[in-house]
């Protein structure tokens, strides 16, 4: 549609809007907002009938949850999907290689989120398939994705790393690139999937983070923007943005329905994939370590389970009251909008940090 309409605008001037990226990327919002309104609550009716019993709620958990969430459907990241690949398919550049290679990390990793989650569903218990051979599949996705990017980069860029702050600092990886940013990528979806735990509380960090990485895309890709900014420009990236709207957008009709108490689950289908999808995206723009400082959060999450196992493991002692760490809040007496809503406004004040470094060079 968009190489028609963009034919049609030398015989009708109007049409020139759909060459730039800032209003493909609105249109992507909008219709990825319209589809998952139109097709949500039909999903989850249907997901609700399959699933009977709902997503399976961790004994060891807060025992409030198996009061409040027992029922519930999850793969409501099926929701997610449907708007963004509909609303990415019919706005972006689909000449671009960048799209594509976006789409194929968010769609593998949905896909070993989908099933991971109908395992439990099907099974009735929050253990899904052997984690080892989801890291394994999850990595071959990542790797595979790198290495197209690295082919699309130019020479000086395929296999640095740039950092933060420094506008001439790169460090040539090389070989160990792809390892590198397979790292980035399962560790960023993996990161989102723990943070997935209260209703509405990874959506909107995620809505967040997409919107900053949209920017960056578009700055990257834009030579004046980026010679200006003093980043590097990374051609082709500016068209990511256009998925990054894309993921607003159902990530807002999701959030209609996730909101407390919530109708659906995004379950791992959504979580995974999101978070594999802005981990690709740090990738390919060359902002990996601006990633850890905009998703601190999904970090925060991670890293807590990663404390709270290590010290148990070795000292016998649990560092929180419970993992991950949205959870020890909880146990600490807050209540759930109360960790929800602030945990908001820490991925917010994080992105703002994020984006700054972009100018303090």
């Amino acid at each position: 549609m968009l190489e028609l309409l963009s034919g049609l605008a030398g015989e009708f001037a109007p049409l020139n809007v759909f060459r730039y990226i800032t209003f493909r990327t609105g249109g992507a919002l909008v219709t990825s907002l319209f589809v998952t309104f139109l097709f949500g609550p039909r999903m989850i009716r249907a997901l609700r009938v399959r699933q009977g019993k709902g997503q399976p709620i961790r004994e060891d958990g807060p025992a409030s949850h198996l009061l409040t969430k027992r029922g519930t459907p999850t793969m409501g990241g099926l929701m997610i999907l449907t708007g963004l690949v509909a609303s990415t398919l019919l706005w972006a550049d689909l000449a671009n290689p960048y799209v594509w290679v976006i789409l194929y990390v968010t769609l593998g990793f949905g896909a070993i989120g989908f099933y991971d989650d109908f395992l439990k569903v099907s099974k009735a218990t929050h253990k899904g398939f052997s984690g080892r051979v989801r890291l394994l599949v999850e990595a071959s996705i990542a790797i595979s994705a790198a290495v197209v990017m690295m082919r699309l980069e130019t020479p000086e860029l395929a296999s640095a790393l740039t950092f933060p702050f420094f506008k001439e600092v790169v460090l040539q990886l090389g070989w160990a690139f792809p390892l590198f940013a397979a790292i980035v990528i399962v560790g960023s979806g993996n990161a989102v999937n723990l943070t997935d735990g209260l209703d509405g509380l990874a959506i909107v960090p995620v809505m967040i983070a997409a919107g900053s990485f949209g920017v960056i895309a578009y700055l990257s890709g834009n030579a004046v923007f980026a010679d200006y900014l003093q980043i590097h420009n990374v051609r082709g990236t500016g068209e990511v943005a256009v998925v990054a709207g894309a993921v607003i957008g159902a990530g807002l009709g999701f959030l209609w329905f996730n909101a407390p108490p919530a109708a659906i689950f995004m379950g791992d289908t959504g979580s995974l994939a999101l978070g594999g999808m802005i981990g690709a995206i740090a990738v390919a723009t060359k902002h990996e370590i601006v990633l850890a400082i905009i998703g601190g959060l999904f970090v925060l999450e991670a890293v807590s389970v990663i404390i709270q196992v290590a010290s148990f493991k070795m000292t016998g002692k649990r560092v929180f009251k419970m993992a991950p760490i949205h959870h020890h809040f909880e146990q600490l007496g807050w209540t759930e909008p109360q960790v929800v809503i602030r945990f908001w406004i820490i991925a917010f004040v994080l992105a703002l940090l994020g984006l700054s470094t972009l100018k303090l060079r």
